[in-house]
C-alpha cells in the first residue's frame, strides 16, 4: 500500500516529563513516522503522520485512548487547516455558520500567504473571494502567495495600477496555470463590454481566480456566492468592520 499522510492531534491534561517520548516510541514501534510536529494552541500538539498501512493509525487511536494524561482530538487524513496548524502553531480562525469563510488580520500575514500559496498549488478551477477594506494587503497577499505556490499572477483589473481595466490579455497571460487578480468593484462598476467579455472568458477557465471585493462582484454580476470555493476576510484588527460604503462611491458617476 502507497504511505500517505495522518494528522494527529491531541489535548494534554498533566504534561509530565516523557510524555511525548512515550508517544513517540508508540508510534516507532508501529513503524509510524513523525511528519512534522508542534504545539498546536493552548495545551494542544499535533502532528502529521505517515504510514502505508491504515489499520495502524486505527490501531493507535485506540492505544492512545488509554494512556493517561492526554485526550486523542482529531486523527484523519490532514485536510489543509490541519498542515497550517502544525506548521504555523495555530488555527486559522473560521466562520462557524460559513465554513468556507477564513478570517485573518494584518498580523497574520506570513499565516496567510502560506493558506493561499497552498491553495494556488491546486490545479483546476478555484474561485477565491478576498474582503477587506483599502490598504491591509489583499493584492500584496494575493502575490506573495503566487511567488510561494511558484505561479505567475495576472491581473485583469486592479486600483493598485491606476485602477486597470484589461480588455485582452496576451497568450502567456491567457495560461490556466496563471493565478488571476480581479478587483470586483472595477471589474462591475467601471468595466466595458470587451472586459466583460474577457472576465467571463477568465471566469470560465479550469485556473485560479482571485476576486478582491467578493460581494460587490455578486451584487453587480451574474455570479453568486456559490461560484466562490473560499471566502478570505482581512482586517487590521479582529473587530474591524468591511464596509463598502466609503470606497465605491466614487465609482458611481461611471
Amino acid at each position: 500500500m502507497e504511505s500517505k499522510q495522518w494528522y494527529m492531534e491531541y489535548k494534554i491534561f498533566k504534561n509530565r516529563p516523557g510524555l511525548l517520548g512515550d508517544v513517540a516510541s508508540l508510534m516507532g514501534m508501529l513503524d509510524i513516522n513523525i511528519v512534522t510536529i508542534n504545539g498546536v494552541e493552548d495545551r494542544t500538539r499535533g502532528m502529521l503522520l505517515q504510514t502505508n498501512d491504515d489499520e495502524k493509525i486505527d490501531l493507535l487511536g485506540k492505544m492512545l485512548k488509554k494512556v493517561d494524561n492526554i485526550t486523542i482530538t482529531a486523527l484523519r487524513e490532514p485536510k489543509l487547516v490541519d498542515i497550517l496548524a502544525v506548521r504555523h502553531g495555530r488555527y486559522i480562525e473560521r466562520d462557524s455558520d460559513d465554513r468556507k469563510t477564513f478570517r485573518f488580520t494584518r498580523d497574520e500575514l506570513g499565516l496567510l500567504v502560506d493558506f493561499l500559496g497552498e491553495i494556488f498549488k491546486r490545479d483546476g478551477n478555484q474561485v477565491v473571494g478576498l474582503r477587506g477594506m483599502p490598504r491591509v494587503g489583499k493584492t500584496e497577499s494575493i502575490i506573495a502567495g503566487s511567488v510561494c505556490s511558484n505561479k505567475r499572477w495576472t491581473f485583469v483589473s486592479s486600483t493598485l495600477l491606476r485602477q486597470t481595466v484589461r480588455s485582452q490579455l496576451s497568450e502567456d497571460e491567457m495560461s490556466s496555470n496563471n493565478v488571476f487578480i480581479i478587483d470586483g468593484i472595477v471589474s462591475t462598476l467601471r468595466s466595458n463590454e470587451k472586459h466583460y467579455s474577457l472576465l467571463q472568458e477568465i471566469m470560465s477557465m479550469p485556473s485560479t481566480k482571485v476576486i478582491e471585493h467578493p460581494d460587490i462582484f455578486i451584487r453587480e454580476s451574474e455570479y453568486t456566492y456559490d461560484d466562490f470555493n473560499y471566502i478570505v476576510e482581512l482586517r487590521h484588527t479582529p473587530d474591524e468592520e468591511i464596509s463598502y460604503e466609503s470606497f465605491t462611491n466614487g465609482f458611481a458617476d461611471y
